[in-house]
């Protein structure tokens, strides 16, 4: 795979959520006590919690990222008949503990020292954010943490995109956004950012509008 030319931008911006940190690392943490729940427990928190932030904006009845979080997750107990308060409760203290992928702070570390600005475009609430981006060590690779929580809209509005040209003072095609969620690649690529696909798990292209100028499948092939 060629290079991408980190000269035509001035802004690297990551999805974090599945892009930076592994989603699915909260329930495998406690997969010995979800015994032969803990794929489905996972899988389907993680699509609940997507669902429940494109339903509200829709509705226009935003909640913050974290609530959302949490109503996935009794959802998705309720659903699987677990009936367990300590769990519950452990569960959601490890999202906020959730491992980044092993690649991310040296790719990030890289592409700062290309001269780029660095930072964070999420779903996430400041709170989680900061957890996160403390957790993984993060600080010192990341210039700013953009949260959806200042105008209260999920992506993959547009004014989310907005938002990050805002707060950045730049052009969107001068931003490459970095995803692992196809959906929010089509939303920053329409919006006009140029944009890479982490597709981590071998997806199916979405059947969407707005393409990435690049798929790669780990965040660090886009140094290759």
């Amino acid at each position: 795979m060629t290079s991408f030319n980190f000269k035509s931008v001035r802004h690297a911006v990551f999805d974090a959520y599945g892009t930076l940190f592994d989603v699915h690392s909260a329930a495998s943490r406690y997969k010995e006590r979800l015994g032969q729940h803990a794929q489905a427990v996972s899988t389907i928190w993680r699509t609940k919690q997507l669902e429940y932030t494109w339903l509200r904006s829709l509705m226009h009845s935003y909640v913050d990222f974290w609530e959302i979080t949490q109503e996935a997750l009794d959802y998705t107990l309720e659903f699987q008949d677990i009936n367990d308060i300590g769990l519950r409760k452990d569960l959601l203290n490890a999202y906020f503990e959730l491992s980044c992928y092993p690649e991310v702070p040296d790719t990030l570390r890289k592409i700062k020292q290309m001269g780029l600005g660095t930072a964070i475009l999420s779903n996430g609430s400041p709170k989680m954010l900061k957890a996160g981006v403390t957790n993984s060590n993060l600080r010192k690779v990341l210039d700013s943490i953009i949260s959806v929580d200042t105008i209260k809209i999920f992506k993959p509005s547009p004014k989310v995109y907005q938002l990050a040209t805002d707060q950045l003072g730049c052009k969107p095609e001068e931003i490459l956004f970095f995803s692992s969620n196809a959906w929010d690649v089509s939303g920053a690529a329409t919006f006009g950012f140029k944009t890479v696909w982490v597709n981590r798990f071998a997806q199916a292209k979405e059947r969407l509008p707005g393409n990435p100028i690049l798929e790669i499948n780990t965040l660090d092939a886009v140094l290759e």
